[in-house]
């Protein structure tokens, strides 16, 4: 277990905390506030911001996609590079956020952005970030991550950078009022899948990472029983706070991570449009199941600490059970259903962009090769 660890991003949480944006960004600085399709011009949140900035200098630039594209934010890259901005605030759920990593790198760079996520260009430099989070489930609020999507080609891959690493972020669990039910599941499930990325590989004997891995996923199995009670503060701040520890890199210091899930899973999206959560929920049943003889020591102790199962020779089957169960409870699909009624085609155009995507040896063994993604798709698409 040895690690280097730090998580620079200052978190501004809890009510009316939106405020704090304008004492977090320099009053010299020009800002580019970057969002979505405008669902916080009806929720308050944008009224917040703009009261926030009345001492700054700032333009917008709203329409970044549930799944950011390259062609929608180079125009924002075109913006920042020409209007020379100094800090770009993003305002919305990890989408938005992704997509400010995107511009705040590519308008440092004099390439094409796409070269970033190509492993093209290294990033090194990019225009300071802040993040008033609206939609929790990503963690991209304080970590070093993005992932996006180029649209004409249907490709999707991530970027990891500490330069994109936002400097704040703003909790206000208020900012989810408005937010459709299917999207507050969605945070549940990916939340879910980000800590099993980094706890379900092998037994390490990291007390602290695991135990507190575990912790986080109690807590995402209290709040789905609990769904009734969404509209209160206490389930929205609760929610709001653990999918952001499950992916701010403290569970994942020092311990195997395995993101085979993800990889696959992002396949699903480019080339089908499902939601970024719900690939994760069709992938990660039938992927643990293919590989079920080397997490076996982790699924029963996620079964026994996490689920209370008692031990049994199956526990570990049982445990991924109950693993689909809590998806299914929340009406998530585990089994894809977009790819239309040619189940053969389907798998071969998701390994052929896993083959063009070098996404050939996955997992925290890199064992996971495109015959074991095939198997996996074979249980995965329906």
């Amino acid at each position: 277990m040895e690690f280097s660890y730090v998580n620079p991003t200052h978190i501004h949480f809890g009510q009316g905390k939106i405020a704090s944006v304008s004492s977090a960004i320099p009053s010299t600085s020009k800002v580019l506030v970057i969002y979505g399709g405008g669902s916080i011009k009806k929720n308050g949140v944008y009224q917040q911001v703009q009261d926030a900035l009345a001492n700054h200098t700032w333009l917008e630039f709203s329409g970044v996609e549930a799944n950011p594209t390259m062609e929608t934010l180079d125009k924002a890259v075109a913006i920042a590079k020409t209007e020379e901005i100094d800090y770009i605030l993003a305002v919305g759920g990890g989408s938005v956020i992704d997509g400010a990593k995107y511009v705040a790198a590519a308008a440092c760079y004099d390439g094409a952005g796409w070269d970033i996520l190509l492993g093209k260009h290294t990033v090194t430099e990019a225009i300071a970030i802040g993040a008033v989070l609206t939609l929790p489930a990503t963690g991209s609020e304080s970590n070093a991550a993005s992932v996006i999507t180029r649209a004409e080609t249907q490709d999707k891959l991530p970027f990891f950078s500490p330069a994109v690493q936002p400097k704040f972020a703003v909790l206000d669990a208020d900012a989810m009022k408005t937010l459709p039910e299917r999207q507050l599941i969605n945070g549940l499930v990916d939340a879910w899948v980000h800590i099993c990325e980094q706890y379900l590989t092998m037994p390490t004997g990291a007390m602290v990472q695991d135990g507190y891995a575990e912790a986080l996923l109690k807590n995402l199995l209290v709040l789905a029983e609990q769904y009734d009670q969404r509209e209160t503060l206490n389930w929205r701040e609760n929610l709001m706070w653990t999918a952001n520890q499950a992916l701010n890199g403290l569970i994942g210091t020092g311990v195997p991570q395995d993101w085979a899930t993800h990889m696959i899973g992002h396949e699903l999206t480019a080339l089908y449009g499902v939601d970024h959560a719900r690939s994760l929920a069709i992938v990660q049943p039938s992927l643990l199941r293919n590989q079920l003889v080397v997490k076996k020591a982790k699924l029963e102790q996620l079964g026994s600490n996490v689920f209370a199962l008692p031990a049994s020779d199956d526990l570990a089957e049982r445990t991924i059970a109950a693993i689909e169960a809590f998806y299914h409870g929340l009406n998530v699909a585990t089994q894809l259903t977009e790819h239309g009624e040619d189940k053969a085609a389907a798998i071969d155009k998701i390994i052929g962009q896993l083959t063009a995507h070098n996404m050939v040896k996955l997992g925290e063994n890199q064992a996971i090769t495109l015959t074991q993604s095939r198997e996996i798709l074979e249980l995965a698409v329906k």
